[in-house]
Formats: structure tokens, C-alpha cells, sequence
């Protein structure tokens, strides 16, 4: 980090909502970890586990392959044998309520999903409290609150994926039919703590708001963590940042669009993103500012190769075609790179994480996508630290900053971790430079090259303001053609 201290991103009422401590914090790559320390956290859980997200898949197995250990593999048999385990435990399952109609078709989810409801021990209700349209997309586990996870992986089918990405690996395939699906990359974290603490308020808020019921927080407990989970930081100052529309008395919450804003406007040498999306009209104005500057920072986005499904390729594929426009015009020092990663027979690998790197003083892991919704429209939970040169160790969480960085450049690229940065030293600093020294004809990363937006997607644009729209707006006509459009992406 530099010598001179700079105003701190992480402002509580501003940019997050509050500031909480975390002995340890842990950066879980790929769902394969995610949900294997997920397990093992529930396992060891005693009051109460909090289940927030956009959808949930009871049918999925938590390890590939399936483990010798007595209890199910199975995501909704786990749940019902740890309750049956330990008396006094109770599990709380929020999913959003357009995501559950996709589920209908699902087999035994739906089944098992009635039979969780006649025991009062596993509480499995529908988020509706949002406008018309707007998602519930917040992705938060917390067990007893001393043990939280919160990023952007959902415990549901298709998410399931090893680190190394691996072209035809047998273990990716639905839970049911057994179809295979294509290489999946996402990210989450770990903390405890007062982090997991807040996190637990945070779910049982919104817990609140979707059913009416108040849930009294559980007692104090000892500390938990996952044998095999190694923290990169330690005695750390964590942000959770919100996107919550405004809805009936409820005011709207925009904390994370500004904490985006602030990190752009921040960054010094270099910002690092992995998003599913790129189509915010309001952070790639901010980006679109930077590089007009003849000191502008590097800006690397790892994106997907193409959105997943017609209807969101149709729109934000085209609203991405149009914002590199925009970017291209503004860059005229060559400081922005987009990338999608592939594998190393070049198929594509697709993006879901949510990641945001500014040098090597802020990092961000989360829900929140670079599109219009996740800034003012769906509800959204991000966790967030920053280094300040007054920290104690600020050199090391620095250092640990960047090799965060690096070892998912690494990923992407098919490299070892000090290949990565000996390639950035060699060209003098530049992460584009190293990134662009290591491409290769294997595994590796592919510059995004829009393709010529068709007619179809030029008519879909100017329902942009309907798919992914910055903040509610009120017109129930507007709402109602929104949800059909939303169904028929869903097949319903």
C-alpha cells in the first residue's frame, strides 16, 4: 500500500450497513469447497441454521463422490437427519418465491420441501416481500451466528464444480436426469465472529420481513470452523453492504451501489472483476471516467462467455455489447481488458462469482452482480474488507489482498500462482501485461469480442428497463409484463 492514507471506503450508513470484527475470514472458491465446508459447519451446528437464498435444490449431493459418513449425502435428507440428531436445533429455509415456482417440476424437491413444512423444527417458507419482478437474491448461510457464509453460490443444481474446471468431468451432472452441464466457477466467503453475528441478525431480518415471524437470536456459544477451511485473513474488520428495493413502509437501500462507486473512484493501479454480468449503466459510467484520465487504474473484467438462458443473452448480452461500446470510446491508453475463461479444450466457463479487487487494499465478495438490478431493485448482501495503512499487519493483509488476486488469474489461466505474479513483475506492474504473457492455447483466458447485436436483441434493449431496471417503478402494467417475460425465461 502507498504511505499516504486515503478516505476509507468502508463507511457504516453510507456504504455498508455496519462494520463488524472476524477472527477469521475465508475466501471459498468453487462450489465443490463451498459445499463440502457448508456440510461440515451444519454438522456441528446447535441452535439454529439460517438458510437465505435464491433457490435451494434439497435433491443435490454436498460431496462428489458420495463419502462412507453416516449421514446423507443429500442436501434435504442432511437437513431432516441432522434435526433428528439434535432435539433442540432448528433450521430456517427463505427462498425466493418466482425461484421456487421453477422447482416445480423438480421430482422429490417439492416433496420433500412439503414434509419439511409439517415439522416445526424445519421452517421452509417463500420470500415475497419485494415489488413485482424483484429478486430475492441474497445467498447467506448462518449457523448459531457464530459461523456465516455469504457470497454468490446457491445450493442448488448446476453449481457443483471443482477448481480445476475440467472439460468432461462425470461428477457435474443434475442430481435426477443425470444430464451433464458445462464448467461452473463462483466464489463465497466464510467469517465468525461479530461478522457472523451481524450476518445472523442480517438473515433473521429478512426472515422477518418475508413472514411476519420474529426469531430471537440463540444464546451465546462456542466458536465453530471447518477442520479443512484455512482463513487468508485473521482479526479482521468486515462491511455488509445491502441492496434492498424500497417497498411498501420500507425505505430502499443502496449501499452497495455506492460502495461500487467509491472503489472505482479509489483505485489506483488496478480493479479486478469477476461479475455474471456487465450492464450497469451507472458503474460502467463511473469506469468509462476512469479511463478518460491519463493516470486511469487497469480494469480487468472476467466475465461469461454468454448469459446463461436466451432471454438474459437476449438482453444483457446485448446491454453488454453496448457498454463495451461505451468503455472502447473512453480507453484510449488500452487500460481495459475483458476476458472469459475457458478450459483446455476452449470450452467456456461460466462466470457466476461476484468478486470485486482494488489494488491491494479492498476486496469484495458477494451477491451482487454488475447489472442494473443488484444495484437498487433485488435485495443483495456483499461482505467486503479494506487495508488501511494504520491496520496492524497492513503489509501482510496486503500481500494476502493480492494473492487473492492472483490465485484466481492462476485459475483462469491454467498457472501456478507465482507464475502469475513473476508475469506482472515482468511487465513492469501491469496486470494486463502478465495476463496477456501467460494466454495459451489450453486453459486459459479468452478476450471478449461482442458480437454484432441482432435485431431480435436491438428490440430487446428497450425492455431493459423492465428485465433489469435500476429501482422499482411502481407501474403495476410495467410489473405484470415483467413477471411474464421472467416465467417464460423460467419455462413455466
Amino acid at each position: 500500500m502507498d504511505g499516504e492514507e486515503p478516505m476509507p471506503l468502508l463507511r457504516p450508513g453510507q456504504t455498508c450497513w455496519r462494520v463488524a470484527q472476524a477472527e477469521r475470514l475465508a475466501v471459498i472458491v468453487d462450489a465443490a469447497d463451498y459445499f463440502a465446508h457448508v456440510r461440515e459447519a451444519i454438522l456441528n451446528a446447535r441452535h439454529s441454521v439460517f438458510l437465505i437464498g435464491w433457490d435451494f435444490d434439497t435433491r443435490i449431493p454436498l460431496q462428489r463422490p458420495s463419502h462412507d459418513a453416516p449421514h446423507p449425502n443429500k442436501l434435504g435428507k442432511f437437513l431432516s437427519w441432522v434435526i433428528d440428531k439434535r432435539p433442540d436445533l432448528r433450521i430456517y429455509v427463505l427462498r425466493w418465491d418466482l425461484g421456487a415456482l421453477n422447482g416445480i417440476a423438480r421430482g422429490s424437491t417439492s416433496l420433500v420441501m412439503l414434509d419439511w413444512m409439517t415439522d416445526k423444527r424445519i421452517r421452509f417458507r417463500l420470500d415475497s416481500a419485494h415489488p413485482a419482478g424483484s429478486a430475492h437474491h441474497q445467498k447467506i448461510i448462518v449457523i448459531d451466528d457464530v459461523m456465516a457464509f455469504c457470497g454468490g453460490i446457491d445450493m442448488t443444481a448446476d453449481r457443483w464444480d471443482t477448481r480445476a474446471h475440467l472439460d468432461d468431468d462425470p461428477l457435474r451432472e443434475r442430481p435426477t436426469t443425470k444430464r451433464k452441464y458445462g464448467p461452473w466457477h463462483d466464489v463465497s466467503t466464510a467469517v465468525d465472529g461479530e461478522a457472523a453475528q451481524a450476518l445472523g441478525e442480517l438473515a433473521r431480518e429478512r426472515w422477518f420481513r418475508a413472514t411476519g415471524e420474529d426469531i430471537a437470536p440463540p444464546p451465546p456459544l462456542s466458536g465453530i470452523w471447518p477442520k479443512g477451511l484455512k482463513p487468508n485473513l485473521r482479526d479482521m474488520q468486515v462491511a455488509l453492504s445491502r441492496t434492498a428495493p424500497q417497498y411498501e413502509t420500507r425505505e430502499g437501500i443502496y449501499e452497495i451501489e455506492a460502495l461500487y462507486l467509491d472503489a472505482i473512484a479509489a483505485a489506483q493501479r488496478c480493479i479486478y472483476i469477476e461479475s455474471q454480468y456487465f450492464a450497469s449503466r451507472k458503474l460502467v459510467k463511473a469506469l468509462t471516467a476512469r479511463l478518460r484520465e491519463d493516470d486511469s487504474p487497469e480494469i480487468i473484467v472476467i466475465n461469461p462467455e454468454s448469459a446463461d438462458g436466451w432471454l438474459e443473452e437476449a438482453v444483457m448480452g446485448a446491454s453488454r455489447a453496448k457498454m463495451l461500446d461505451m468503455i472502447r470510446k473512453a480507453d484510449h491508453r488500452n487500460r481495459f481488458r475483458m476476458f472469459n475463461p475457458v478450459t483446455a479444450k476452449r470450452r467456456a466457463i461460466y462466470v457466476h462469482a461476484k468478486v470485486m479487487i482494488v489494488d491491494d487494499r479492498f476486496l469484495k465478495v458477494g451477491s451482487s452482480n454488475l447489472n442494473n438490478r443488484s444495484m437498487g431493485f433485488d435485495t443483495e448482501c456483499d461482505l467486503s474488507v479494506e487495508v488501511c495503512v494504520t491496520d496492524a499487519n497492513a503489509a501482510a493483509k496486503s500481500r494476502t489482498i493480492l494473492d487473492l488476486r492472483h490465485d484466481l488469474l492462476a485459475e483462469h489461466l491454467g498457472v501456478e500462482i507465482d507464475a502469475v505474479e513473476r508475469a506482472i513483475e515482468a511487465a513492469d506492474g501491469s496486470v494486463i501485461g502478465g495476463i496477456e504473457s501467460l494466454l495459451s492455447d489450453g486453459r486459459s483466458l479468452v478476450e471478449f469480442v461482442p458480437p454484432a447485436i441482432s435485431e431480435a436483441q436491438d428490440s430487446m434493449l428497450a425492455e431493459n428497463s423492465l428485465l433489469d431496471p435500476e429501482r422499482p417503478s411502481g407501474r403495476r402494467k410495467g410489473a405484470k409484463r415483467l413477471l411474464r417475460r421472467i416465467r417464460r425465461f423460467l419455462r413455466l
